[in-house]
């Protein structure tokens, strides 16, 4: 059994951390609950797989995110994948409305899901784990669907093409 030491917050500058991690390339996805017949959406580049067996995938929200608290109340989040061609969405689900832009979602079994996104992972809360400044939402998968397109990616603070040239294709 591994014992935890208490963190050390003093060692690392946060501006540092923020641009060393921003060399990962991720996806995006807008993370919607639905409240009252009502749907909420944010911009999100923190989520992951978690297991195959059962199917489990992770959300990391801020604590003082609208969603977080939304997610306490609904106990259910959908995931939507965006398309390169989405990027207006990601925008405007991370707090920067773009004007005329009317997202359209499809409801899926009490879960919102960006129309047009690439891929869409509906999940039941059934834990939630402190992790700083960040609460971390392990959703048990209970829809899926996909499409093939070209994926929206993020990197180094800024949205990114992958180079989709076969030649360039790395496999061992």
């Amino acid at each position: 059994m591994r014992t935890k030491s208490p963190l050390d917050r003093s060692t690392v500058d946060p501006t540092h951390f923020r641009r060393t991690m921003g060399r990962f390339t991720s996806g995006v996805t807008v993370v919607t609950t639905v409240d009252d017949a009502d749907i909420h959406g944010m911009t999100a580049n923190g989520f992951l797989s978690v297991s195959l067996d059962p199917p489990l995938v992770l959300v990391s929200l801020s604590k003082t995110s609208r969603m977080a608290a939304l997610l306490e109340r609904t106990g259910r989040y959908g995931v939507s994948i965006l398309t390169e061609h989405q990027r207006p969405h990601s925008r405007h689900f991370a707090g920067n409305p773009v004007p005329g832009l009317r997202p359209e979602f499809d409801l899926v079994d009490g879960c919102a899901f960006l129309r047009g996104s690439m891929a869409q992972i509906g999940c039941d809360v059934v834990d939630t784990h402190d992790a700083g400044d960040h609460l971390l939402y392990v959703g048990h998968v209970k829809h899926l669907d996909y499409s093939d397109a070209t994926p929206l990616v993020f990197f180094t603070g800024d949205y990114r093409a992958l180079d989709s040239d076969a030649d360039n294709v790395y496999t061992h």
